[in-house]
């Protein structure tokens, strides 16, 4: 089965009218000018480069608000990624935009140059975290804006990000199911990190704003996780990127930062799946079938799970079978 890749273009905060408080495009993405298209290109072509010749391709732009700029600069960069997407080299544009800069002219335009997906900085669809965190919008610009993505048969993302001031887990999950519910086929899940230069920054010095521990991260993705799962959502990252910046500690002040961040969710889901299936069992040897993809996660980080599980069997050994779901196993006790 073919892989399926995004070509990452950063035009940072370009045509955001608001600065959220969590946000430094600069610190965060570790780049500030706009590319122009000898830096596009050059992106492309190396990227292209690294991909199994039987992958599905597609190039991304993110970092800033796309529909907001002026049509003719819209243009101006879908025209560049032309050439490929007309020799077959990539088969689709993704972008990711604001809710409340979508409309059908925007649309109509986006259809012309191959836009497939759309991904909405929905953040969370609370009104009161957005109107906190200085997002401009509403979640009624989300739910107009995701119905009429739908509609012209694009295919919507909606990121998410959990620890906002004012956020619960409760809020959390239940923008998780808003998603859900609005049609999303894909999404991303970033926890709040406290960024230098940033509004958030000065509410955490002034000690108005305390960040999710690491613990309480991980435990909110993880029920955010297994319903997205549930529902058949392509999850396309968890965690932030990690830039120098932010695994040096130069740019971070605070918040639930890990480079293996998604691993360690991933441990706790299968952590409380074998601890509910095999609760007070022992036995010489245990045998646990997951998906191949699976694997690393069901043993754990740093064979966390693996270790649990030594503690009540003789030998414990993983293995993997093609014909299971994410989160389905097949347990032998010997």
């Amino acid at each position: 089965m073919p892989k399926h890749f995004t070509i990452p273009v950063f035009i940072p905060e370009r045509a955001c009218p608001f600065r959220c408080i969590y946000c430094n495009q600069y610190r965060i993405s570790n780049t500030v000018k706009q590319p122009d298209e000898y830096d596009i290109v050059s992106v492309i072509e190396k990227y292209l480069q690294t991909f199994p010749s039987d992958s599905i391709i597609e190039i991304g732009f993110f970092g800033g608000s796309f529909t907001g700029m002026p049509i003719e600069e819209q243009n101006r960069y879908l025209q560049i990624v032309q050439p490929y997407l007309k020799q077959g080299q990539v088969s689709s544009v993704r972008l990711s935009t604001r809710p409340d800069y979508i409309d059908q002219s925007i649309l109509d335009n986006l259809k012309l140059f191959g836009v497939k997906t759309i991904e909405l900085g929905g953040q969370s669809l609370h009104d009161d975290i957005l109107h906190f965190a200085n997002r401009g919008h509403t979640l009624k610009d989300i739910e107009k804006a995701a119905g009429l993505i739908r509609k012209n048969n694009f295919e919507l993302g909606i990121q998410m990000m959990i620890g906002l001031p004012s956020d619960t887990m409760d809020k959390a999950i239940f923008t998780a199911r808003k998603i859900i519910e609005l049609g999303a086929s894909n999404t991303r899940i970033y926890p709040a990190l406290v960024i230098k230069d940033t509004v958030l920054a000065d509410l955490y010095n002034s000690k108005q704003y305390q960040p999710l521990s690491l613990e309480e991260a991980v435990l909110w993705t993880k029920e955010i996780i297994k319903l997205f799962e549930a529902a058949k959502i392509n999850i396309l990252r968890v965690g932030l990127h990690p830039t120098e910046g932010l695994m040096q500690g130069e740019d971070l002040l605070a918040g639930p930062f890990h480079v293996s961040f998604k691993e360690l969710v991933m441990t706790e889901i299968w952590n409380d799946i074998l601890t509910e299936k095999l609760h007070s069992k022992t036995g010489d040897m245990i045998t646990i079938r997951v998906h191949p993809k699976q694997l690393n996660a069901a043993i754990g980080y740093f064979g966390k799970n693996k270790k649990m599980l030594e503690q009540q069997f003789k030998k414990v050994r993983f293995t993997g079978n093609d014909a299971l779901q994410v989160f389905e196993n097949e347990i032998v006790i010997e």
